[in-house]
């Protein structure tokens, strides 16, 4: 595929957060699979003190921000959080200043920086989202969730 032709690379992005605590030690995980030519990498990481929301984004973050050209992109993913964020959240938050309606008032928008992360890689790509109910046999989501808890354990027991 070129993109001379009008078509995009397809490439699949699974992601996977967890927390030990919420707040506390997380890791994120993400698997890149490109059908075409059957090559799969796996990619992980963890923060000491954040949430399984954060983690969840920053899955998502770090699996587009290691696309190195334009790319059409079906994220699978088992956070709702994330998709409906992405599919529509977004776009009223940034008509509003990145801030939320919440009981007749607007509130700054939680995980504000790393929902702006991830608004600005899904500018450069054709992302979609498919949702899948985690732990659940699903191979790529329960990989992408041990990738993630490893990264937690590694982060709690370097602290």
């Amino acid at each position: 595929m070129s993109e001379l032709d009008g078509s995009l690379p397809f490439v699949r992005l699974f992601t996977d957060g967890a927390c030990k605590g919420n707040p506390g030690p997380g890791g994120w995980g993400c698997i890149l699979k490109h059908p075409a030519s059957e090559s799969e990498k796996e990619f992980s990481g963890g923060e000491l003190d954040t949430t399984n929301n954060q983690m969840e984004l920053q899955a998502v973050i770090e699996g587009l921000k290691r696309l190195s050209r334009r790319s059409k992109v079906e994220v699978v993913t088992d956070s709702k959080y994330v998709a409906d964020g992405c599919r529509s959240w977004v776009a009223g938050w940034k008509r509003h200043g990145w801030r939320r309606k919440q009981g007749g008032k607007f509130l700054p928008v939680k995980n504000v920086d790393r929902w702006k992360k991830l608004d600005a890689l899904i500018q450069e790509h054709d992302v979609g989202f498919t949702v899948v109910k985690g732990h659940t046999g699903h191979p790529e989501n329960e990989r992408c969730d041990e990738l993630a808890v490893a990264a937690a354990e590694k982060v709690r027991h370097c602290s």
